[in-house]
């Protein structure tokens, strides 16, 4: 079993910025961030691979997010710039535990909102 941690949410302009916080109980193969926003379906965002450090994003997301892994920590982040009312979410931090399995486990979620 993987726990997560999910904290940095929060209520910010557009143009602003956050980072978000995953902390995992153990190293799992991937890590990553999906959201969902009002009357739409879960979106991947970002995701990052614990061993080679690769990373993927969602077009929508390109440019503005970064993810990034702090190995001591076992800790994800979600640096979130240039933050734009469709941004807005509930952020869930997410966790493979290998390349043979999906996107398995699931923290509670933080919600992002961006005003206009």
């Amino acid at each position: 079993q993987v726990q997560l941690l999910e904290s940095g949410g929060g209520l910010v302009q557009a143009g602003g910025s956050l980072r978000l916080s995953c902390a995992a109980s153990t190293r799992t193969y991937a890590l990553g961030w999906s959201r969902q926003a009002p009357g739409k379906g879960r979106e991947f965002v970002a995701t990052i691979n614990w061993g080679s450090g690769s990373t993927y994003y969602a077009d929508s997301v390109k440019g503005r997010f970064t993810i990034s892994l702090d190995n001591a920590k076992n800790t994800v982040y979600l640096q979130m710039n240039n933050l734009k009312p469709e941004d807005t979410a509930v952020y869930y931090c997410t966790a493979r535990s290998s390349a043979y399995t999906a996107y398995d486990y699931w923290g509670q979620g933080t919600q992002v909102t961006v005003s206009s």
